[in-house]
């Protein structure tokens, strides 16, 4: 292969106080309880953002089968959780929102706020996708936007991953990660002013601007048919100045953690990401071998926004669709191009986890 592709949205990080009454609270209300993997080991490539010392860490990536991104929740094992020492903003720098789809958003805002008190009103997204907001236990935000594409058929009103909301100190600056490497090069809206779907969250009735991207062309890959489409929305503050959501605290500590790329060709996206200007700070394979993630083995690297924001880009290469009995995919032996039939997706479904 001589060029990379990028497939889409994995997952979205978020780092938690509290393993597993966080991951039951999403599964509760988003139904994210198909475990992709699960790690309680080390991790030793990310001194960058640990402070220089190898951290142990418990975390998994879990998905809706509905269709979208998953998540990858995450909690130190050993060292005591930081949590952010402010009420985080619209547009403070780093995501301060992950979107979520959602087949009929006006049932599903009833469906949550029949049982949980923080999810603001449905309003609608400047191109008029109706919308609302949940606000967690601990503080993140979650956008829930209508997409009425449904991968597996799970009777459920939610859905996974479909996008993030970054803040930027400016926009400009950041459109030419996101449309040169990472693929959304469509504009579906460019706006300026006060917004109606921002009043639920702090700072929800100041000024913004704010870019909505997309991606013009289809994406390729394994995992696209569970992805679907996705977008990436830029915000800057225009009536304050914003902060840094990880400001004096490590990767991994509660809120979310980084946006990760499902990506092809590592090395010449590698390249690609050097001649822009964003090189990897973090590369999991500098020798090109395998790094074993538990359940799956790939080559993951980090690479920076402007202001920091922490962007994962992951090659798989073995997946486990089944421990017993132990069924895995060597994804360096098919046709990358190539997705994943749907009756591959119904086996990850069998390690679906039931509160």
């Amino acid at each position: 292969m001589d060029n990379f592709f990028v497939s889409g949205i994995q997952q979205v990080g978020v780092g938690c106080m509290n393993f597993e009454a966080s991951w039951r609270w999403y599964i509760e209300m988003f139904q994210m309880d198909v475990r992709i993997l699960e790690d309680d080991t080390v991790a030793e490539r990310m001194l960058p953002y640990t402070g220089g010392k190898a951290q142990k860490r418990h975390a998994c990536i879990a998905v809706n089968l509905q269709g979208g991104g998953g998540f990858e929740i995450w909690q130190y094992s050993e060292r005591q959780p930081q949590p952010v020492g402010f009420d985080v903003q619209v547009a403070d720098l780093g995501i301060f929102a992950a979107r979520i789809k959602s087949r009929n958003v006006a049932a599903f805002h009833d469906e949550l706020l029949a049982k949980y008190e923080k999810v603001g009103p449905v309003s609608a997204l400047p191109d008029g996708t109706p919308c609302f907001v949940v606000q967690d236990p601990w503080g993140n935000y979650f956008q829930v936007v209508e997409d009425k594409r449904v991968f597996i058929e799970q009777r459920r009103l939610g859905g996974g991953i479909v996008g993030a909301m970054t803040g930027c100190s400016n926009i400009d600056a950041t459109i030419p990660l996101y449309r040169d490497i990472l693929g959304y090069d469509r504009v579906v809206y460019d706006e300026t002013g006060t917004f109606d779907d921002f009043a639920f969250m702090q700072g929800g009735g100041q000024r913004y601007r704010r870019v909505l991207l997309a991606s013009s062309k289809p994406r390729k890959g394994a995992f696209v048919p569970l992805f679907g489409q996705s977008t990436i929305e830029l915000v800057q503050a225009l009536d304050r100045q914003p902060r840094k959501i990880y400001e004096g605290r490590f990767w991994g500590d509660p809120g979310f953690i980084q946006i990760c790329f499902d990506v092809t060709n590592m090395r010449a996206l590698e390249e690609h990401c050097n001649a822009l200007g964003f090189p990897f700070t973090v590369d999991s394979c500098k020798d090109n071998a395998h790094f074993d993630m538990g359940e799956a083995s790939g080559h993951f690297t980090y690479i920076e926004d402007p202001d920091g924001t922490l962007i994962e880009l992951v090659e798989a290469h073995k997946l486990t669709v089944l421990k017993h009995p132990h069924i895995y995919i060597n994804m360096l032996k098919r046709n990358r191009e190539k997705p994943f039939p749907k009756f591959f997706f119904r086996l990850m479904g069998m390690n679906k986890v039931k509160l």
